[in-house]
């Protein structure tokens, strides 16, 4: 939160550092990656959408998402260090609370006709979606949303 003066009235500006954003990963080849909540997880060349939330230090998250080199802690982090996934564009959407993630997936899904590569994937404080990771054999057009 940050305070600015303007002359006798003041004014309150708060800098929303949350929200809700979608990762594009584009996957170059066929690949397979363990991970040991899935075991062998295989992914065909094409395009990948993850949806992730971040209710506090969304900028940070996202950083860390775009470094190849880091702890593996998330779900997605298998993707987003392996080096046939390249991280193509991300997106956000500031200061929409973390209800908005569920109802973002099931947007996309159907507005582009997605598929779910691996069940649970990225959504495990969550039990009313299939996946927070969907794919696409071409790059979809997000900017509609």
């Amino acid at each position: 939160m940050k305070e600015l003066e303007l002359g006798l009235k003041k004014e309150l500006i708060i800098i929303s550092n949350s929200g809700i954003y979608i990762l594009e990963l584009y996957c170059k080849e066929r690949t397979q990656i363990t991970h040991k909540k899935f075991g062998a997880m295989n992914f065909a060349k094409g395009y990948y959408y993850y949806v992730g939330s971040a209710q506090k230090n969304l900028y940070q998250r996202i950083e860390r998402h775009k470094r190849k080199e880091k702890n593996l802690h998330w779900h997605i982090d298998y993707l987003t260090t392996n080096n046939n996934f390249k991280l193509k564009r991300i997106f956000t959407f500031k200061s929409k609370q973390k209800k908005f993630e569920c109802i973002l997936v099931s947007e996309i899904e159907n507005l582009f006709n997605l598929t779910y590569p691996i069940k649970h994937f990225g959504n495990s404080d969550c039990n009313s979606c299939v996946s927070h990771l969907l794919f696409s054999k071409s790059k979809i057009v997000l900017e509609r949303l």
